[in-house]
């Protein structure tokens, strides 16, 4: 090949693709000249948007607004990137957000950006129909004749040369057949604001638009039809189209006005994180306040706080991902009041007051070992926040199923002030004093930083953790709201509530019944642990195990893997993830019930070449490599495949232990890791794999 001959190709394609571009553009603007009754303005600014319509994109131009007598729309753009409600401004006067609020030539406007959000809600409205989530609408005000990229509030301010650029960078949520439906959908909603003249020839759409070549019947379409169409591309699909589609029962979940605390709750795989996270961005597309979305575990947020980033980057910015503990210990310093946090002294302080107290105590006739009564004290005592020991004594110990009397109670009200004693003195907190101490401040502030508070896995917090979160907002309206669900805490301990002075009445209490996630096949074999095992959700009732749940979904497969030894066992591990390629790796996880089994096998795939992404550093993003964590950790999540090495390890001795009858705390245990492998098991999608080794 001749020198040069590479750099000579690319600039003849470069040319060509000018020239190509120069003509769509000509043609664009001969276009926009046709709609009459657009302004100058308008029309170049259209000229600009049809540009898109190479691409995929469809343009309604000066629609009527449904509702109103004489009032319109100046653009509706529907494309790849979602659903776009244009206004066009052909002002003199510069215009500028000042103090968050739109100005032009020292002029107030707010009324033109009144309108816009007023049009957009109707926008929503009408694709509401078709399961489409508001954060897939977004208002944009284009300026004819000016340079500008800025935001006010939720509306993005745009130039006239910036907005066709800006466009094309949006994120893929639509694929063509839906941005063919939307399209004719909004074009029958919202109708042409004058009807043309008998003589007037209607303008033809650009060359290359995504309906050409269609007869009439194909832009004609069902809505229930489009809608489930729509959800099981989204279920297919990446993330972006979650985003993007809903359904109604989780749209109306996302748009409601609650006038109180209010609580969403239902069985696994039933969109309760999905439904969360859209609640936030549509809480904060129609608030100036912030909006903390908590939960307990640690790598959640920054999971979740990536993908509402890319559902609606312009309010990504004023919702605060955070676990629990995190947020309060930054709250604390924020009140000049850092808490002393120190997880090693004080587990040194526990196990020095366990030493003095608790180990020849009857308490070890209960179970000999210390964890189970540091639980009582972290998720019981301090957890409920627990003063006294009459109060106790009389205490309901929810989700322990250890019989204490009198004489226990006592013993373990000597060990828990023991350990505050030796705590105190060594000069440190625990976690629960974290909490504690910022409830204190709470309730203590004039005012709440947040408008809203969206608390996910409620079921995993403690009491105390429930009545922090609570303080921050009260019963204002749409300030709270609980997500979570009962069968799968993870925890010991419980709460209800009422005990927190949470009242939940009416049709604030909601209940999703349908499973977009998991096939019948793996769904069944995850019931079918918990089957046995009945449980008390935060509102009280009781729930039995294997309940009902409807499915969407029933092409998923159940691998189970037995092998005589450990070594065996790995090596099918391997060679089952040696099978996928390497695209499929991004949406796999191995699962494991303990640290030390995460150590095993991150050696174990490390050494044979298989890429690893810990979940502790997994942050949502799409990473080519195997995903590896706890069972706890990967509450949230979900994947295509899912591993669970060596699963029923921990079952071999569910029945007797030693030939004898399991006591009340090691029933407990089971109960509680059941649970744990029901949740890892739930997060499978299409494949399931259960590894067991023969014993």
């Amino acid at each position: 090949m001749a020198a040069g001959g590479s750099a000579s190709r690319r600039a003849q394609e470069a040319r060509r693709q000018e020239r190509l571009l120069r003509e769509q553009w000509q043609a664009a603007k001969e276009q926009a000249r046709r709609w009459e009754a657009a302004s100058e303005g308008e029309q170049r600014v259209a000229a600009h948007l049809l540009m898109l319509a190479e691409r995929g994109w469809r343009l309604l131009v000066d629609r009527k607004w449904p509702g109103t007598r004489a009032a319109n729309v100046d653009m509706l753009l529907v494309g790849p990137g979602g659903v776009f409600v244009i206004d066009v401004k052909n002002w003199r006067a510069v215009p500028e957000v000042v103090g968050g609020r739109l100005h032009a030539g020292g002029e107030p406007r707010d009324e033109h950006a009144a309108k816009l959000l007023a049009v957009t809600r109707a926008t929503e409205g009408a694709v509401a129909a078709l399961g489409m989530s508001p954060v897939a609408v977004q208002p944009l005000m284009v300026f004819a004749g000016r340079r500008l990229e800025g935001e006010l509030g939720r509306i993005r301010l745009l130039g006239e040369r910036e907005v066709g650029p800006r466009l094309m960078a949006e994120r893929p949520r639509l694929p063509a057949a839906s941005v063919r439906a939307i399209a004719d959908h909004l074009e029958r909603h919202f109708p042409e604001y004058e009807e043309p003249a008998d003589t007037q020839a209607p303008p033809p759409r650009p060359k290359g638009d995504a309906s050409d070549g269609l007869e009439a019947s194909d832009s004609l379409f069902d809505i229930d039809g489009l809608r489930e169409a729509a959800l099981e591309e989204a279920r297919q699909g990446p993330i972006e189209q979650w985003m993007t589609f809903l359904h109604p029962d989780q749209l109306a979940l996302v748009r409601r006005n609650w006038r109180g605390p209010a609580r969403i709750s239902g069985p696994t795989g039933t969109g309760k994180t999905v439904v969360g996270l859209h609640r936030a961005a549509y809480l904060a597309q129609r608030t100036t306040g912030r909006i903390l979305y908590v939960t307990f575990a640690k790598n959640l947020p920054r999971v979740q706080a990536t993908f509402l980033a890319t559902m609606s980057p312009a309010v990504a910015d004023r919702v605060d991902f955070r676990s629990l503990h995190s947020w309060a210990q930054e709250f604390l310093q924020d009140c000049d009041m850092p808490a002393r946090l120190h997880g090693g002294k004080a587990e040194t302080a526990f196990s020095l007051a366990w030493k003095d107290v608790g180990r020849d105590s009857c308490l070890a006739e209960v179970d000999p070992a210390p964890r189970y009564w540091r639980e009582e004290v972290d998720y019981v005592i301090k957890g409920r926040g627990i003063t006294s020991f009459d109060d106790y004594a009389r205490l309901s110990r929810r989700r322990r199923r250890a019989s204490l009397r009198r004489r226990h109670r006592e013993t373990m009200w000597a060990l828990y002030e023991t350990y505050e004693a030796i705590r105190v003195e060594r000069g440190v907190h625990d976690f629960n004093d974290v909490l504690s101490l910022a409830l204190t401040q709470a309730r203590r502030a004039d005012r709440s930083p947040y408008a809203a508070v969206i608390v996910d896995e409620v079921q995993d917090l403690t009491l105390v953790g429930i009545r922090l979160l609570h303080t921050l907002v009260g019963d204002a309206p749409n300030g709270l709201l609980l997500i979570g669900d009962g069968q799968q805490a993870v925890y010991p301990g419980g709460f209800r509530t009422s005990e927190a002075g949470i009242d939940i009445r009416g049709d604030r209490g909601q209940v999703l019944q349908t499973n977009y996630r998991n096939s019948k096949q793996i769904l069944d074999t995850a019931l079918a642990v918990v089957a046995n095992d009945s449980f008390e959700d935060i509102d009280g009732l009781y729930t039995s195990g294997r309940r009902r749940v409807d499915l969407t979904y029933h092409d998923g497969q159940v691998i189970r893997v037995s092998k005589p030894t450990t070594a065996e066992h790995d090596q099918a591990l391997l060679n089952a993830l040696y099978e996928l390629p390497s695209p499929a790796r991004a949406d796999s996880a191995v699962l494991c019930p303990s640290i030390k089994a995460i150590g095993h096998y991150q050696r174990l795939l490390t050494q044979a070449g298989v890429p690893v992404c810990l979940l502790e550093h997994y942050d949502g993003r799409r990473v080519d490599a195997v995903k590896l964590g706890s069972y706890r950790r990967v509450k949230g999540l979900e994947f295509k495949r899912v591993y669970l090495p060596q699963h029923d390890a921990f079952l071999s001795g569910a029945a007797e232990v030693n030939g004898l009858e399991q006591s009340e705390t090691e029933r407990e245990r089971h109960e509680i890791a059941r649970s744990q492998l029901f949740v890892a098991m739930t997060r499978a999608r299409d494949v399931l794999w259960l590894g067991s080794v023969e014993r």
